[in-house]
């Protein structure tokens, strides 16, 4: 049996693929099938792309202490990472179960963190959220 967190991750890369499927479909009639699928699966699941006035309260700038890396948590489930004058370094989906947070790039590649005290600790990072 999956644990919940592989479970959580492996419907997270399902849905990565119906939204590919479904970006590139040779029959429209699959493609309104996988909609449908793809929008039954995101709303089982306690994703962070909520309305605006239910914006999580993770989401945001997240910098490390020198500002060289910075991640962009977007209220639409996404993120945008920069570094140093690299903007949008990396991109990809985030999904945050209580104080985790599991990060997948549009390349495939996948990393984890936790929020503790409200610090971000990902990748042997520190991240601390930007105040404007």
């Amino acid at each position: 049996m999956l644990s919940k967190r592989n479970s959580i991750f492996l419907l997270f890369i399902c849905i990565s693929i119906l939204e590919a499927c479904d970006q590139n479909p040779k029959d429209p009639s699959i493609s309104q099938e996988l909609n449908e699928s793809n929008n039954n699966i995101k709303g089982d699941q306690n994703m962070t792309s909520q309305s605006s006035s239910q914006k999580h309260p993770y989401v945001g700038m997240w910098v490390t202490q020198d500002g060289y890396i910075r991640h962009e948590l977007l209220p639409n489930g996404r993120y945008d990472e920069a570094r140093g004058d690299r903007k949008s370094a990396y991109q990809g989906k985030y999904i945050i179960t209580g104080d985790h947070i599991d990060y997948i790039d549009d390349k495939g590649f996948t990393a984890d963190g936790d929020f503790r005290e409200g610090i971000l600790y990902h990748a042997g990072m520190i991240l601390y959220r930007e105040e404007k």
